[in-house]
């Protein structure tokens, strides 16, 4: 898995880089390909991270942000907000309203005898 990085006014130590390698592996459940996986990460002068994550996926690709106080607090909000997108387009084809076009059709005699 390749798992692009970048830090801004922010050293990415081992721990950082395996926490979000750990949190986008979470995110293969949902079995749609990652491709093109980058994430930055700056601290802004007011002492908030600041996290962005983005990824191709089939069809599409998905792009997320967070800030938080707390480096890893960010890094957990910007996985739900990664996962919410990807559970979204890999159920996608299940909640298009077209396809309970299959639904048994009522016949006209049958209304009629329901009805008396």
């Amino acid at each position: 898995m390749t798992l692009e990085i970048t830090g801004k006014n922010i050293d990415i130590t081992p721990a950082i880089r395996e926490r979000l390698e750990f949190k986008f592996k979470k995110l293969e459940k949902f079995q749609l390909p990652l491709v093109n996986k980058h994430v930055m990460i700056s601290k802004e002068p007011s002492k908030i991270f600041k996290i962005e994550a983005s990824a191709a996926i089939p069809g599409g690709k998905i792009v997320a942000s967070a800030e938080h106080n707390d480096l890893f607090g960010a890094i957990t909000e910007l996985y739900q907000k990664l996962e919410r997108q990807i559970n979204k387009q890999a159920h996608k084809p299940a909640a298009r309203r077209a396809s309970h076009s299959d639904k048994p059709v009522i016949e006209e005699d049958e209304v009629e005898a329901v009805d008396a």
